[in-house]
């Protein structure tokens, strides 16, 4: 049985993996899908005001912790490519698999900010000019959609060298948002390492509720892939 921990990425919550976690479960699996620290409904604005990528790593850290996780799958979309790289770094050897969503999967020195493309980094400032330190979701997508703290975009990540002897990397690249994608030229880069695994689906960035069979399915290791009904994309 394996444990798996989902990480949703910029402005979501534990309910972006309401469509991929009944289909772990059923399988027998223990799944836990995490609300980071600046998302959650009853959170203030210093909160978000001070939350960055070291506080939602150290959610990760504390969730495995809490429930004595120590050979957990850790699964993070998009921005928490990020989030699931520094806590792999720091967790001792508790993490048997990574799996990077359509994620960013950083160096030692990285942003969100740095790695991303121009489009993004337009929408982050824009998103942040009211407040300072809260990006607003962009306009359109699911409304539970929360603002995002600035500083976890900004903040470079730290990598000891320890989230690269992770037993199991892989990536998986949605390619059908080809447009606006921050991610191609990462995965070029990924085929080429031969420490990753590359996965290709042919969905939008929001593969989680678009395709969730193919996405639990990848998840569950299966050589195949059902294919994904046409839903719209959605953004970051």
């Amino acid at each position: 049985m394996t444990t798996f921990v989902l990480v949703p990425g910029a402005w979501k919550g534990s309910w972006s993996f309401e469509t991929v976690v009944p289909l772990l479960e059923r399988a027998g699996h223990t799944v836990h899908a995490l609300t980071l620290t600046g998302l959650r409904p009853d959170d203030d604005a210093a909160t978000v005001a001070t939350a960055n990528l070291d506080t939602h790593a150290g959610d990760v850290l504390r969730h495995l912790d809490a429930h004595h996780i120590t050979d957990g799958t850790l699964v993070g979309h998009s921005y928490a490519g990020m989030v699931v790289a520094a806590a792999a770094d720091r967790a001792g050897g508790r993490i048997s698999r990574l799996v990077h969503l359509d994620a960013y999967v950083p160096r030692d020195g990285d942003s969100c900010w740095s790695s991303t493309n121009e489009h993004f980094r337009r929408v982050f400032a824009a998103g942040a000019a009211a407040t300072g330190y809260a990006v607003r979701p962009p306009d359109g997508g699911d409304p539970r959609r929360r603002p995002h703290p600035l500083a976890s975009f900004l903040q470079s990540i730290r990598l000891t060298g320890a989230f690269a002897r992770v037993p199991r990397r892989e990536f998986v690249y949605c390619s059908g948002w080809e447009d606006r994608t921050p991610f191609a030229d990462l995965r070029t880069r990924l085929l080429a390492d031969p420490g990753w695994q590359v996965h290709d689906l042919p969905t939008g960035h929001d593969a989680m509720h678009e395709a969730p069979e193919a996405v639990a399915a990848l998840l569950l290791g299966g050589d195949r892939t059902p294919e994904p009904s046409a839903r719209p994309d959605q953004p970051l």
